[in-house]
């Protein structure tokens, strides 16, 4: 697991967990303040130092709970703090510190079981591809495909929403955002390469939209092309 640790410890989680150093997960050190949970993308669990500032402690818990990526969050609380823990901070266990690695292993272990049982699955079906927000994961017929980062979020919005024209305007704003200045041929190069790896059994489903953008159709689905719809140029996307 990659755990994200908010604490003010010059030494970090490995001094506010000695027996992590045990166990095979990685750690992200980060200051015990809301504005930190931004590393929560790439974690997988907040581990929250509440042995020194506790309302700092709470103030960080109760930010991550309501965080809209919905990570499991666990109170590292001393002794002298235990009296303050209260339910309202949104955690999801707490720890001591000098919590032995076998046991943090199985705890670790089990609060990302329960994150995962209640959160919804996140996934696009659209004939044989599985888009999984969840795992950043694609299988073709049960197969992964190898995608990149951009290459995933392109699919991904062509997938939530099947036979919906996207204009490249749009996708350059969903997938690279509203400060990026690259043209939108950004989006013509990675569907060609999109339509590589979907291979050439399945590559039509990406359907070029003359003159607007792109659509993902269901195999299948069509039976017929309309006239807007241009076929996958050799190497080249239409404009």
């Amino acid at each position: 697991m990659h755990l994200l640790v908010l604490t003010h410890r010059p030494a970090g989680g490995k001094s506010l967990l000695p027996s992590i150093e045990y166990l095979d997960h990685s750690l992200q050190d980060a200051p015990l303040e809301p504005s930190a949970l931004m590393g929560m993308a790439a974690c997988d669990a907040v581990l929250v130092d509440g042995t020194q500032d506790l309302r700092q402690a709470a103030g960080a818990t109760r930010a991550a709970a309501m965080h809209e990526l919905e990570r499991p969050v666990v109170v590292v609380m001393g002794e002298s703090g235990l009296a303050a823990l209260k339910a309202s901070w949104g955690f999801d266990d707490w720890f001591r510190p000098d919590i032995s690695p076998a046991e943090l292993e199985t705890r670790l272990r089990l609060v990302a079981e329960r994150a995962s049982a209640r959160r919804p699955q996140r996934a696009a079906n659209v004939g044989d591809l599985v888009v999984d927000e969840d795992s950043y994961q694609v299988r073709l017929r049960g197969q992964p495909l190898d995608l990149t980062f951009k290459e995933f979020e392109l699919l991904k919005a062509l997938a939530n929403a099947p036979n919906r024209v996207f204009t490249r305007e749009l996708l350059l704003q969903e997938v690279w955002g509203y400060d990026y200045f690259g043209g939108s041929r950004t989006v013509d190069v990675h569907v060609r390469r999109l339509r590589a790896k979907l291979g050439p059994e399945h590559e039509q489903m990406i359907v070029t939209v003359r003159g607007v953008g792109y659509k993902l159709v269901p195999p299948g689905s069509r039976t017929h092309r309309g006239p807007e719809e241009a076929p996958v140029a050799a190497g080249e996307e239409l404009p």
